[in-house]
């Protein structure tokens, strides 16, 4: 996936719900789940099936990034969900409960046999113990060449329900679960999404949580109702102090003297190369977010 590509917000919306898929492509997430699994009853499968299908062929949902959250592999609805939304020209396809190597082999097999373009990418809900346990190995597979496999999703309500676990304010009995993902994800280069807060009312908790998974280096989260997308991109993009500070690094390490150096002093500070990378992918990540606009003024402020 290209580092800069943002993905602040991922919005879980109901397939059984035609009026709230449409209503979905006006919020502003950076990326739209049509949820076929969990937000759906067996019942409803079909019909929710036949529901995201449609959504999909909107012209206001073609202009967003949209990934459909299949059934589980082995399930009844697995392989027709895929089979239906195969044309349809979204983002990816996310798959629940990735637990093993072959696992994702077999979404990788599956994606292919029904033709879904290798510009659709594999995304994979990392949620179970056993996943836990895997994750090195599953995250090795999408350096493969040909992968299509470019970011997790951490289901941290299942993975709470199969450790006999409890939710806290702090997440602090999650927290060896998510560094380990955390840390497969980035050796394998792939984005990574926190888990869901559940508590719709409680927006300090939310805000907290948000801003631990950016501490801790999660691209984004995702989301289960609109009126928590502009909290979390306030946690997730760069501020306007952040932005300063790069523009800055970046400006230091072009003045003449600087070139070729490894190491320089910015206000009082020792400045290594990798900073001037972490600076740039700063900036990147302003840029696609419209934030340009702070780095400008920061610059302008610098140099007045």
């Amino acid at each position: 996936m290209n580092p800069t590509t943002v993905r602040r917000s991922a919005l879980y919306t109901p397939g059984a719900n035609p009026t709230v898929l449409l209503k979905a492509a006006r919020s502003n997430a950076d990326v739209l789940i049509f949820d076929l699994e969990d937000a759906v009853a067996p019942d409803a499968k079909a019909e929710a099936r036949h529901h995201v299908v449609c959504a999909l062929s909107e012209a206001a949902i073609q202009a967003r990034s949209v990934v459909v959250r299949v059934n589980g592999l082995g399930t009844p609805w697995c392989e027709e969900d895929v089979r239906a939304i195969a044309r349809a020209g979204m983002t990816g396809v996310l798959f629940p409960k990735i637990n093993t190597e072959q696992d994702v082999k077999t979404a990788e097999l599956m994606l292919s046999m029904h033709g879904v373009p290798r510009s659709t990418e594999l995304w994979c809900m990392i949620e179970t113990p056993r996943s836990i346990l895997n994750v090195q190995a599953i995250g090795q597979l999408a350096l493969q060449k040909g992968s299509r496999m470019s970011t997790w999703v951490l289901g941290t309500n299942d993975l709470v329900k199969d450790l006999r676990a409890r939710h806290t304010p702090g997440r602090e009995n999650l927290m060896p679960i998510l560094t380990t993902a955390l840390l497969a994800a980035r050796a394998s280069g792939l984005c990574i999404l926190d888990g869901v807060h559940n508590d719709v009312k409680d927006t300090t908790g939310f805000e907290s949580t948000c801003l631990q998974g950016r501490h801790m280096g999660f691209d984004g989260r995702t989301l289960i109702h609109p009126g928590q997308i502009d909290a979390c991109h306030d946690a997730y993009s760069p501020t306007e102090s952040e932005i300063a500070d790069a523009r800055e690094v970046i400006d230091a390490f072009s003045l003449p003297e600087n070139l070729g150096k490894g190491v320089i002093k910015v206000k009082g500070r020792m400045v290594e190369l990798l900073h001037a990378d972490i600076a740039r992918q700063t900036l990147a990540v302003a840029d696609a977010i419209g934030l340009t606009h702070l780095a400008e003024s920061a610059a302008a402020r610098m140099s007045q």
